[in-house]
């Protein structure tokens, strides 16, 4: 579904010399794959995102999507960020409704295609509040309805549930995956969390230290729903662990 060749990036720096934030990177994800990126801080992760998404260019390389090259956004192409990007003047229905505006879609179709999606992320009741009357978790959620409302092919997270408590976070994990489940959406998701990417994903993509270069891509073939401490869960944690810790030290070095 989505392929991912030979992507590099190089940022110019004040000084003349240029950062290498991505060098070759390849990957192909497939069709309702749910896959973590994980890596270092500053490994290029989210520029690897941003790209995919078509808000930022690679210096060389190509991303297809169903064969169909990126160029710029579409809504193929559904993004979800850490902060929750939501408009505080506009109601919670009306932040979702906001690019079904954009298309002229009419008034009563585009509040019946967000109050379907309002009702998928439970958030039916809140409808007509403002972002400023919402917790961070149910921000994160209305953030997912409005991604989802264009019926996007592939959902981007970039570490979406970095900026709430770990109880909430959980939660908002077995939503998503709820919502993964009954959408069949395939999603490319950002995180810092070796513990989130074992529970969350087919398969985890780590990443090198700056250069971003892909070191492995691990798959975690374990059923769901999963225990967070299983034992196979915790193998397949230390794996990651040690794969990502070396890579860690690097970076600091």
């Amino acid at each position: 579904m989505l392929a991912v060749k030979d992507i590099c990036k190089i940022y110019e720096a004040d000084d003349g010399d240029g950062v290498q934030a991505l060098q070759n990177i390849n990957i192909e994800v497939k069709d309702k794959e749910f896959v973590c990126i994980i890596g270092p801080s500053g490994c290029g992760k989210t520029t690897l995102l941003r790209i995919i998404a078509g808000l930022e260019k690679p210096d060389s390389g190509s991303v297809t999507l169903n064969n169909e090259t990126i160029l710029a956004p579409g809504p193929d192409r559904g993004m979800v960020f850490q902060e929750y990007s939501l408009f505080p003047w506009r109601t919670v229905l009306k932040n979702i409704t906001f690019s079904l505006e954009l298309k002229k879609i009419p008034k009563a179709e585009r509040n019946k295609i967000a109050n379907e999606y309002l009702e998928l992320v439970g958030l039916e009741m809140f409808a007509d509040s403002y972002p400023h009357e919402l917790s961070g978790g149910m921000k994160q959620r209305v953030a997912i309805a409005r991604a989802l409302v264009n019926d996007p092919k592939i959902l981007l997270m970039d570490e979406p549930f970095g900026a709430v408590d770990a109880q909430t976070r959980n939660m908002l994990q077995q939503e998503l995956l709820k919502i993964w489940e009954k959408e069949k959406k395939t999603i490319m998701f950002i995180t810092h969390s070796v513990d989130e990417a074992v529970f969350l994903a087919d398969r985890v993509v780590v990443f090198t230290a700056r250069p971003g270069k892909i070191k492995e891509i691990i798959n975690i073939d374990l059923p769901r729903p999963r225990d967070r401490t299983s034992l196979e869960a915790n193998i397949v944690r230390e794996r990651l662990l040690s794969s990502l810790s070396s890579e860690i030290m690097a970076a600091i070095d």
